[in-house]
């Protein structure tokens, strides 16, 4: 049994060793240790502060093994992203030029450095070990997200962001840093990186330019990536559109990945959840769990993949899925469909 729950500090080891599999390119989760024990205190203030969407709160999760204890992944939620540093993204902006003499029309595309997004929720750092990719297992870890925010929106704004990462090769060589960033910092694409995924984007602000840049004057290849997700991410891209995520118009300033953007109301997995009493349990799992199941306290948030079957009492959970929410009789629980089926298509 797996089950998704907030990090602890007993947790920093098991973050690390995530980090270290990571590569280059996944920013919010670096293999730095004082910055990952900061965001696991930064969690646990976040679950247990008063609902503010206004202010800056990091909620980080990770999914357990609860045969041994492994950290197997970890997802997050960043809720007012920009209030406490900036944000930046590149937006992309369309300009056509019309000349009569002689006649001629030029479309031209545009990179202009913004803020835009500050304020919102991003749904980040989702990294699930490779030993684990199985099982729907890697659904769970988004999903949980989305089942947090569905059962406290209070806490979270009405925009939603996820930042895919980029194209960049084998030898983490982005196309698009080389065209653009490595002008103003001086360094290579890793290392910027790296910088920014320890927490200091000010050196953003200070140094990159500041009016807009014309893609035309970029390499063939830069402008070839500008939007093109990492080809490991492309999975996460289909996760994010099924939930109803849709390309942005923005991109990453380091590495040109696209920005994803929805409404928290319009998130599926979010819309098609219910909230009930748990009835009772029973023995016995089953094979392919259909449901996701949520323990909706802030202070004992927990998700699991079972099945769920629904009576006049309320919701029946198996014994050792009610066991790994920490849930027992008459408890609150949340519940909703891991996946679309012809029944839940046809009835949107």
């Amino acid at each position: 049994m797996f089950v998704v729950r907030p990090a602890r500090l007993q947790d920093l080891d098991g973050l690390q060793a995530l980090a270290k599999k990571t590569g280059t390119g996944l920013t919010t989760l670096p293999d730095h240790r004082p910055t990952l024990e900061s965001k696991i205190h930064n969690s646990l203030e976040a679950f247990s502060s008063e609902p503010d969407p206004k202010q800056m709160r990091s909620y980080l999760l990770v999914l357990e093994d609860l045969s041994d204890g492994t950290i197997a992944g970890t997802s997050a939620l960043i809720v007012g992203i920009g209030l406490d540093k900036p944000f930046y993204s590149y937006r992309l902006l369309h300009q056509t030029q019309i000349s009569h003499e002689p006649e001629m029309r030029v479309d031209t595309e545009l990179l202009q450095l913004s803020n835009e997004f500050i304020g919102a929720t991003e749904v980040a750092t989702l990294f699930l070990d490779p030993g684990y990719r199985r099982d729907n297992l890697g659904k769970l870890l988004a999903k949980a997200r989305y089942m947090l925010m569905a059962a406290h929106p209070d806490r979270f704004p009405d925009r939603v962001i996820a930042e895919i990462r980029g194209w960049v090769n084998e030898d983490h060589h982005s196309p698009f840093w080389e065209a653009i960033g490595r002008h103003f910092f001086g360094m290579d694409f890793k290392e910027a990186d790296e910088i920014n995924g320890r927490g200091n984007s000010q050196f953003i602000a200070d140094l990159m330019p500041k009016f807009p840049i014309y893609t035309a004057l970029l390499t063939d290849r830069a402008r070839e990536v500008i939007g093109k997700p990492h080809d490991g991410a492309r999975p996460a891209i289909r996760l994010l559109e099924k939930e109803g995520f849709r390309f942005s118009g923005s991109v990453d300033i380091f590495d040109g990945g696209p920005v994803m953007e929805a409404h928290k109301r319009g998130i599926w997995t979010g819309r098609k959840s219910l909230t009930d009493v748990l009835g009772g349990t029973v023995e016995g799992e089953g094979h392919h769990p259909k449901h996701l199941a949520v323990n909706p306290a802030i202070d004992n948030f927990r998700v699991v993949l079972t099945n769920v079957v629904e009576g006049s009492s309320g919701v029946w959970l198996s014994h050792d899925a009610a066991g790994a929410l920490e849930l027992k009789t008459g408890d609150a629980v949340r519940f909703g469909p891991l996946a679309r089926t012809e029944t839940t298509q046809s009835e949107e």
